[in-house]
């Protein structure tokens, strides 16, 4: 396989999981694309907030081609977690923009250099990374947050699937999905009646 198809395979995952966050958006309101699902306060705007901060800085930054984006907490002096939530004042409409001008800003760099080219880490470090190092760390990183939206929608009003078209998941209605889930509740239950206490830690 070429350095070529290398790429292009590495693009059409980042593209796929791109995709994903956009339709996880579609038919929610104002409130539910910002809601906190979790204790750590994780929320599907925030989300796409996030992965066009991330895009920003590997596949511009890292390279010397900068992009004006959302900054990320940890790699600036943007107060801890600003990139993954949205304020009151920050639009739907924009932050899917934003996100959509640093895609296409990424993928310029994408079809402008080789895999082997370098760029370098911004930071004292000096790190060098290559272009494939970056986007195989993109393509994690937008994958695993793209799981993380999966989850929050199916909290917020139960949809559920990869991606528009393929769903990907089992068929049956809602009959037969709460029959799933009480039977791996059941399993899990029966699971812990066996399970030897662990020192230090409490029994379920």
């Amino acid at each position: 396989m070429t350095g070529t198809e290398h790429k292009k395979d590495l693009h059409v995952y980042l593209q796929d999981a791109r995709d994903a966050f956009l339709w996880k958006l579609d038919g929610l309101s104002e409130y539910d694309i910002r809601r906190p699902l979790t204790p750590t306060g994780t929320n599907l705007l925030g989300l796409v907030k996030h992965v066009t901060g991330a895009e920003a800085f590997y596949f511009g930054d890292v390279f010397g081609r900068p992009v004006d984006a959302p900054e990320l907490w940890i790699a600036g002096e943007a107060e801890p977690n600003a990139d993954l939530w949205a304020t009151a004042d920050e639009t739907r409409a924009d932050t899917v923009a934003h996100y959509r001008r640093v895609w296409a800003h990424s993928d310029a760099t994408i079809d402008a250099l080789d895999l082997d080219a370098t760029g370098l880490l911004p930071g004292g470090e000096g790190k060098e990374l290559t272009l494939h190092r970056v986007l195989v760390h993109m393509v994690a990183e937008t994958q695993r947050h793209a799981g993380h939206a999966d989850v929050v929608r199916e909290l917020i009003d139960g949809a559920t699937g990869q991606r528009e078209k393929g769903r990907n998941m089992a068929p049956g209605d809602a009959a037969w999905w709460a029959g799933h889930r009480a039977r791996v509740e059941r399993a899990a239950r029966e699971a812990a009646a066996t399970e030897q206490p662990v020192r230090g830690r409490r029994a379920p």
